[in-house]
């Protein structure tokens, strides 16, 4: 009878914790452009870290992300966003539904991966490269591209897949990069030039590189980790990074003024600087801003350098937000197809 009694009360207790463990487990909402490979492998992570917080997330492309955040403003759906393009974060129209939040870590970062105001932190971010199929090149008696100049040269006509920027924002940090770096009257006729070579524009900024290791195009105008993984991968690729400089965009982070659950929300971008996290970054990403990051053995391999300053386009970030609109409004206008 004492057994029976000790085992039922047990068994209550159980429960009662039980229902109070579900009762203060937090839900969150989170947005994100991120690859959908890397957000799987970091929310496997992310949710043994945290086990009381259910994390949902959204992804959309870089592109779609904005619209839906702008058309949600007057009710904001979610907690957090994560790992979007900060020449996206920064728009006053997306930056007015942002809250102030220093992230623990984030006080390291430099100046330059942060806001003055800690409306939004970049730990990661990525770059553009020439995802190159060797195998396509020499069937084709083609010679390895080395800049973007090489990529308007006639007998690349058909050859190259690159992604569109209205959608992509991987697309669009290299026209902007372009853009930047000629100026506006030159850098429009050097686009329309190269468009004259380009087979397919593409929604995703991966999907160029995944084109070309395949064999479908010599050339994918893709992103560094997108290429740093298909050759990990075995695929016959050159990871090529244009001479001029490679355009490259953060990805930012930031607090819902919204939220509704604020103390989890902070505690997972708290998470997003970890150094769990970071392990994971160094995996896919070619930019990762935490200091004394290691640099992945593929980049090593690929012959990505430790400083990659050194082969960066120097973006203006303010001035490539503030432009973006009249940018691609031009680029339908005159390229879109």
């Amino acid at each position: 009878m004492i057994n029976s009694l000790l085992r039922r009360s047990s068994l209550s207790i159980a429960l009662s914790l039980a229902a109070i463990s579900t009762a203060n487990a937090g839900s969150i909402t989170v947005y994100t452009a991120l690859e959908e490979s890397e957000i799987k492998s970091y929310l496997e992570k992310a949710r043994v870290d945290l086990p009381d917080i259910q994390i949902d997330v959204l992804r959309l492309s870089t592109g779609d992300l904005g619209p839906k955040i702008v058309a949600e403003s007057k009710n904001p759906q979610n907690d957090v966003v994560w790992g979007w393009a900060v020449t996206s974060m920064i728009n006053p129209k997306i930056n007015a539904l942002l809250e102030p939040y220093k992230a623990k870590g984030t006080e390291e970062l430099a100046e330059s991966y942060r806001a003055a105001d800690d409306k939004w932190f970049a730990t990661t971010g990525y770059m553009a490269a020439f995802c190159v199929n060797k195998e396509v090149l020499k069937q084709a008696n083609l010679p390895m591209p080395t800049s973007w100049e090489d990529l308007t040269k006639p007998i690349y006509k058909g050859e190259i897949v690159m992604p569109n920027p209205v959608s992509s924002g991987t697309g669009y940090l290299q026209v902007s990069a372009l853009l930047q770096a000629k100026g506006d009257d030159e850098g429009w006729a050097f686009l329309n030039k190269l468009d004259k070579n380009i087979a397919q524009y593409t929604k995703s900024g991966s999907r160029p590189c995944k084109a070309a290791r395949v064999g479908e195009y010599a050339i994918g105008v893709s992103l560094a980790f997108s290429a740093l993984q298909s050759i990990e991968q075995g695929y016959p690729l050159e990871m090529v990074i244009p001479s001029e400089g490679a355009g490259y965009e953060l990805e930012a982070s930031g607090l819902m003024t919204s939220s509704k659950n604020k103390t989890d929300a902070k505690r997972f971008l708290d998470w997003t600087v970890s150094q769990n996290a970071t392990e994971l970054y160094t995996q896919y990403k070619s930019i990762v801003t935490i200091p004394d990051a290691p640099q992945s053995k593929p980049a090593k391999e690929a012959g990505l350098p430790a400083d990659i300053s050194t082969v960066l386009y120097p973006v203006d970030f303010v001035k490539s937000a503030g432009e973006r609109d009249t940018i691609l409004t031009k680029w339908q206008s005159v390229i879109a197809r």
